[in-house]
This record gives structure tokens, C-alpha cells and sequence, in this order.
């Protein structure tokens, strides 16, 4: 696909996507969200990629939000759906995807930005990064599973404070509470996910996906997760991966993993 809106490369079996929207802060439009669930279709469907790496063009923003002139006009029935399409299409999408996502959150991750680097199963930030949800301040409150997921992350209480004071916090509170899994300079700061995803193409392809999945299961209300992972226990038995695996670990040598 032809993108105008973001950057999108494989390279070592990684899939970098970049919002590439500098000159508006990388804010989220309806096209740059259509383009990012075209990418995350990719990244599940093609078995070459291992791994998802997103960030923003430049090093004033992540996303800094969506593009408020967008639906600034919308009435109710306008801004649900605006919601559900966006949930549905790239940020539930994300948080499912079968390979790993870490967001490399470099400056401004606000409202939708924010929402975008939570729906990843990783985030990592650089030391100038400022992350918040400030939609009560326009009227609004966060409605790509900002709510859910702050809340997960960081518990209740916090989540409430953050979101209805609007305020921005530095890339070191993230990390205390729990929000970012690591703060580095800007110049590590695609190096540090890098280095993470690297370690995970080492493992079993097939168990990662399973582990994604079980893990996934634990936050939702309609699956039980413990019976979601003895099924995702169970499959890799399944698998050459598991041969390979223990027959290495018997044999004293590293494991080269198939994904099969």
C-alpha cells in the first residue's frame, strides 16, 4: 500500500511504522488511522514479520493527539462511531496483534497518542516525553481505550487523577507508575526497543503469540484467562518449536526456532 501518512519498512524481520505527520505533531486524522490498521493488518498476516516498532517523525512528538478539527461538528451518533471504528480497527487491533508491539514514544504522547502507545504491549520513552489524556479539557474523554487501559496500567486512583485534571506527566513519573517500561535519552531511544525485540525473535514464535494471547485473555470479561493459557500451554506441545526447544535445552545448545 502506497501510505501518505506514515513510513512503513521491514527490516531484520522488524516492521517500523512511523507517524509521519511532523508538521502537525503526528496528530491522528482519519487517514493516518486507516493507514495504521492497513500496517497492523501486515504485521499479523505476514509470517516474515517478528515484531512491530512505532514512533513519530521527529523529536517534538510521539502523537500529540487527534486531529481535533476533524469532528469538532460531530453530534453523538457522529462521535460513537468515530470511537467504535477507531477501537475496532487499529487500537483493539494493536493490543491484539500476535506479534509484539513496543511504541518508542519520543516528546508529546497526548490524548489519541497516548491511547495509541498503551494499545501497544510495550512502551518505551525517551527522557523528554510528556504523556497524558487531556480531553476533558475540550469537553470530551478519552474514547480509543484511554479509560480502560490507563486504568489497567496504572490502577484506578491514578487514572482518575490523570484524567480528569488533564494534566501532563514527565517520561520518569510514566515510568514509576508503571505507564512506560523503561525512559531513555531520545538518541537510545529506538535502539532501547531494539534491543527488546531482538531478545524476543531469539524465543519461540509460536509461544510468543500464545503468551500475547493468554495474557490478553487475563483483562478481559468475556474469557476466563487461566483456561485461555492452559490452551495456549497445551498447542505448544503441539509444536516443532517445543522439539526443538527441550531437545536443545537436553543437548546444552541454543534452540534455532522455526515457528512451527
Amino acid at each position: 500500500m502506497d501510505y501518505q501518512n506514515i513510513l512503513s519498512e521491514i527490516k531484520e524481520d522488524i516492521l517500523y511504522i512511523t507517524i509521519n505527520r511532523e508538521h502537525k505533531l503526528n496528530a491522528l486524522n482519519k487517514d493516518t488511522l486507516a493507514e495504521l490498521a492497513e500496517a497492523i493488518r501486515l504485521a499479523t498476516n505476514n509470517k516474515v514479520i517478528r515484531g512491530v516498532l512505532i514512533t513519530g517523525a521527529g523529536e517534538k512528538a510521539f502523537v500529540a493527539g487527534a486531529d481535533i478539527s476533524e469532528f469538532s461538528n460531530y453530534g453523538i451518533a457522529e462521535g460513537e462511531e468515530l470511537a467504535r471504528v477507531g477501537q475496532n480497527t487499529v487500537f483493539d487491533a494493536i493490543e491484539r496483534c500476535t506479534k509484539p508491539v513496543i511504541a518508542a514514544v519520543n516528546g508529546f504522547a497526548l490524548g489519541g497518542g497516548l491511547e495509541l502507545a498503551m494499545a501497544c504491549h510495550m512502551r518505551i520513552a525517551s527522557d523528554n516525553a510528556k504523556l497524558g489524556l487531556p480531553e476533558v479539557s475540550l469537553g470530551l474523554i478519552p474514547g480509543y481505550g484511554g479509560t480502560q487501559r490507563l486504568t489497567q496500567l496504572v490502577g484506578k486512583g491514578k487514572a482518575i487523577e490523570m484524567i480528569t485534571t488533564a494534566d501532563m506527566i514527565t517520561a520518569s513519573e510514566a515510568e514509576k507508575i508503571g505507564l512506560v517500561n523503561y525512559v531513555v535519552p531520545q538518541a537510545e531511544l529506538i535502539a532501547k526497543a531494539e534491543e527488546i525485540l531482538s531478545k524476543i525473535k531469539l524465543r519461540a514464535p509460536l509461544a510468543i503469540t500464545g503468551a500475547i494471547k493468554a495474557i490478553n485473555a487475563s483483562l478481559s470479561h468475556d474469557v476466563d484467562g487461566f483456561d485461555a493459557e492452559i490452551k495456549e500451554f497445551g498447542k505448544c506441545f503441539g509444536t516443532l518449536d517445543f522439539k526443538e526447544g527441550t531437545t536443545a535445552f537436553l543437548e546444552k545448545r541454543k534452540p534455532v526456532f522455526s515457528g512451527k
